[in-house]
């Protein structure tokens, strides 16, 4: 049996499948480079396991029915920080007059 690639539970948990299942899917990648390429070990067969790899999990993790709240969630942070964006920007600016006019005062004194 071939091995899995070593960075494969990495990839699993990526697409939020078990490990068990995304060995399957590298399995069935394997057969479908193999198919395609018709070798075995090239660089060329490498590449086309991986990106049929990649895209069976995509499909995986597309077939599952959990929402996606990740781009809500920023949404909602941006929300949150944008009264104290505005206040860092209303104190910087505030901080550049006011260096300003103290060195003016300086000056002339």
């Amino acid at each position: 049996m071939m091995k899995t690639p070593k960075l494969l539970p990495w990839y699993a948990r990526k697409a939020g499948v078990s490990i068990e299942r995304a060995t399957v899917l590298w399995h069935k990648a394997v057969r479908e480079a193999t198919a395609e390429t018709g070798w075995v070990g090239t660089s060329e067969y490498w590449g086309e396991a991986m990106n049929s790899f990649l895209r069976l999990l995509e499909e995986e993790r597309d077939s599952f029915c959990a929402p996606h709240v990740t781009p809500f969630v920023r949404t909602q942070n941006r929300i949150w920080r944008l009264p104290l964006t505005a206040m860092e920007d209303m104190f910087a600016a505030f901080s550049a007059n006011w260096q300003r006019h103290d060195g003016t005062s300086r000056k002339a004194a």
